[in-house]
């Protein structure tokens, strides 16, 4: 069987050679790229199945380039983001990107997020998809991640919020942790003080009008979790 295509785009040439290095020991044919440019030629030229991108390049940097990545295609992108930037994990989450590992990281740490990202790509398969979810007078629509509120307006959903509310819908009336959430959604665990999860939910809270002081949709289950709180109806 041919080896997974993997291509690490970092401006730190040792961290170029050390993950390359690493990755190839695991098994993954790897490509390496120091900028924007360097990472288009290289997709051009091979099959790439997973992109290890870092935020922090000169020039274009890495959130643009996930953004131009994710509007081509589902091309999973795996962000290196530097220790202290949450608002960076955020955008790169909203942007689409699936999953973030922090700078210094353990290269068995990506190593396993790499894993997981690849398996749940390849269990991705096309099923019946509802095309609308109904839910307290909203529409979720699938197709376009477009939300239509009881008044008919239509607003753009992130990828990252449309999987979150997506999840939700899936889970109305349960109570999901943090944990599971980002399982559902990412197909990982939450770091200790990992609070991506939160900041979304308080974004999605924005968009459904829903006042986090006394929610109506999204409720806090305080020591557990969060749960949308509505009979959801599909429409196929």
């Amino acid at each position: 069987m041919d080896k997974e295509h993997l291509l690490v785009v970092d401006d730190d040439s040792e961290i170029r050679a050390l993950l390359g290095d690493y990755l190839a020991a695991n098994g993954y044919a790897v490509s390496v790229a120091a900028n924007g440019t360097e990472m288009r030629r290289v997709l051009a030229a091979a099959p790439i199945r997973l992109v290890v991108l870092d935020v922090m390049l000169p020039g274009e940097d890495g959130l643009a380039l996930c953004r131009q990545l994710r509007a081509e295609g589902e091309l999973p992108v795996l962000l290196l983001t530097a220790l202290g930037s949450e608002t960076d994990r955020v955008v790169g989450l909203e942007l689409g990107a699936d999953d973030y590992v922090t700078k210094p990281f353990s290269p068995r740490e990506l190593l396993a997020r790499i894993r997981v990202i690849l398996r749940r790509a390849r269990q991705a398969a096309p099923t019946a998809e509802p095309r609308i979810s109904h839910f307290s007078g909203w529409q979720l629509q699938h197709a376009g991640r477009q939300l239509i509120s009881p008044a008919g307006i239509a607003i753009a959903l992130s990828l990252a919020e449309y999987r979150l509310l997506r999840v939700l819908l899936d889970h109305a009336n349960q109570v999901l942790s943090r944990d599971q959430l980002l399982d559902l959604t990412r197909g990982r665990e939450a770091a200790p003080f990992d609070r991506s999860v939160d900041m979304l939910i308080s974004r999605l809270r924005q968009r459904l009008a829903d006042d986090a002081r006394g929610p109506g949709l999204i409720r806090t289950v305080r020591n557990e979790g969060y749960m949308l709180c509505s009979n959801v109806q599909l429409e196929r």
